[in-house]
């Protein structure tokens, strides 16, 4: 009896050490680890470096920086001008007395590119073929289906005598070669005269006659020199 409860002891002894072991492990196993401090994050390197100084520029540098914006400018505004005065306007110089008192010679305009159909009062640079080989500026008085009469020294528009403001008043419109009046306007066409009707040579005479709408090259828009003086005299009233 004795040695049985001595195994028995024993045995007992040696489940109740195999069971500390397995709490012992069990309690590692399951422990919380200890909280580790968190590192600081590291400094960024470009933080703590000293700032470089910037290069002095050089004397070239300074002067060349300024020159090419400024090139720059000018010649976007060059091409700026340059398309405008493409497909808007173009310049033409006047030659010779036709147009007194309203043009003078070496005026400079601005001719509109843009196709209208031409009325009367408008001034504008013909290209036609003519006795003299070159553009010429006049001024329309008619355009096609009206009926232009010259007679006592003035300009009939339809039977109806034409008070033209443009003009000197003691200048008289006197008929030319061309002896075909009262004339009605073909279509297509127009009949031009120069305000200084003693010296023009327009479509009274047959060195230039009617004028093919087609080729008028554009319409005066205002003038550019002599500076200031922007009005053409576009005047045209009737009586």
């Amino acid at each position: 009896m004795d040695d049985e409860k001595d195994m028995i002891v024993s045995e007992e002894t040696e489940m109740t050490e195999e069971s500390s072991e397995m709490l012992e492990k069990v309690s590692e196993e399951t422990a919380i680890p200890s909280e580790q401090p968190e590192e600081a994050p590291a400094a960024a390197d470009d933080a703590s470096a000293p700032d470089e100084p910037q290069k002095p520029k050089t004397r070239k540098e300074r002067i060349a920086f300024p020159l090419y914006d400024l090139a720059s400018v000018v010649g976007t505004a060059v091409i700026a001008i340059m398309v405008v005065f493409t497909f808007f306007w173009r310049f033409v110089g006047v030659i010779g007395p036709s147009m007194l008192p309203t043009l003078h010679e070496d005026d400079w305009l601005a001719v509109s590119s843009v196709p209208k159909e031409p009325k009367a009062g408008d001034i504008v640079i013909i290209t036609q073929p003519n006795a003299f080989d070159e553009p010429i500026v006049k001024r329309v008085v008619a355009t096609e289906g009206q009926t232009v009469d010259i007679r006592d020294g003035h300009v009939y528009l339809d039977g109806e005598k034409l008070v033209e403001t443009y003009i000197a008043p003691d200048v008289m419109t006197q008929r030319e070669d061309l002896d075909n009046y009262p004339l009605t306007v073909p279509e297509g066409h127009v009949f031009v005269l120069g305000d200084n009707r003693p010296h023009s040579s327009d479509s009274r005479s047959s060195a230039i006659g009617l004028i093919d709408s087609n080729y008028i090259l554009g319409t005066v828009s205002f003038r550019l020199m002599p500076f200031g003086h922007w009005k053409v005299g576009m005047e045209y009233n009737y009586s």
